[in-house]
């Protein structure tokens, strides 16, 4: 295993830039942190530990036939996003997704900016049982560090894919979603009382301004959570939870 101690070395030069979402876009990898990820069956492209890591966690990555390296505390620091690291980082190879396989139960995130958020719902959509999430451009990126940290590891799990406003409409359409928006409009009933097709996609909006109005005039249905208390709303991460058990409930008891 090779040990790093120059900020100069190339590799380390190179997964630095990663930090960065052109860099991630450009060369198509991402970083996780944590020791949790070595538990996972996804072949990462390089694991990288930090100098003195727990022989533990060194042997958790004995299944994966991959490049390993050592960085110097120092380098480490640098390419780590967390105060109280276990000192294991790993490399990815971000996913290339089709939409020619979509499930029939789909989320869609409009403009989700926040990426603790993003991350929460991908990680409450895998619970959930949903294995597509469709974000609109203007989204944040879903490979931020934050984001992967937040998803506990289901952003392995859920094909993600960024699409034009414009095209996830006309996407859904074509393919025959209904579309059910989730909105504090006049017309918006109690989500309890939505009705599901055969094929749905349920549409949650930005944490600020909600799902854009080009979104609700073309939405099918508009569904809320009642509020009770004197909250003014809810997280959308929450929100999402919310409507998706509901729908997995009765999926599950059809």
């Amino acid at each position: 295993m090779d040990i790093i101690t120059s900020k100069d070395n190339e590799l380390f030069k190179s997964l630095k830039k990663l930090k960065a979402k052109k860099y991630r876009e450009l060369d198509k990898l991402f970083l996780a942190e944590g020791r949790k990820f070595l538990e996972f069956e996804e072949i990462p492209k390089v694991v990288i530990f930090k100098e003195g890591v727990s022989e533990e966690s060194i042997k958790l990555s004995e299944k994966f036939q991959c490049k390993k390296i050592i960085l110097s505390e120092k380098l480490f620091k640098e390419l780590s996003s967390q105060e109280n690291s276990q000192g294991v980082i790993i490399c990815y190879n971000s996913k290339e997704q089709k939409l020619d396989y979509l499930d029939k139960n789909i989320v869609v995130l409009n403009r989700v900016a926040d990426p603790g958020n993003l991350g929460t719902i991908i990680r409450v959509a895998d619970a959930a049982g949903f294995k597509d999430i469709i974000l609109t451009k203007g989204s944040v990126d879903c490979y931020n560090e934050k984001t992967v940290r937040s998803s506990m590891g289901s952003i392995l799990s859920i094909n993600i894919y960024y699409l034009e406003e414009e095209d996830t409409i006309h996407l859904l359409k074509e393919k025959g979603y209904k579309i059910i928006a989730t909105a504090l409009e006049k017309d918006s009933i109690p989500y309890t009382k939505m009705r599901l097709e055969e094929k749905n996609a349920f549409i949650f909006g930005n944490e600020g301004d909600g799902i854009s109005q080009n979104i609700l005039l073309k939405s099918d249905e508009k569904v809320i959570i009642p509020i009770y208390g004197s909250a003014e709303s809810l997280n959308v991460a929450m929100a999402t939870g919310i409507i998706l058990y509901d729908v997995r409930n009765r999926l599950d008891n059809k």
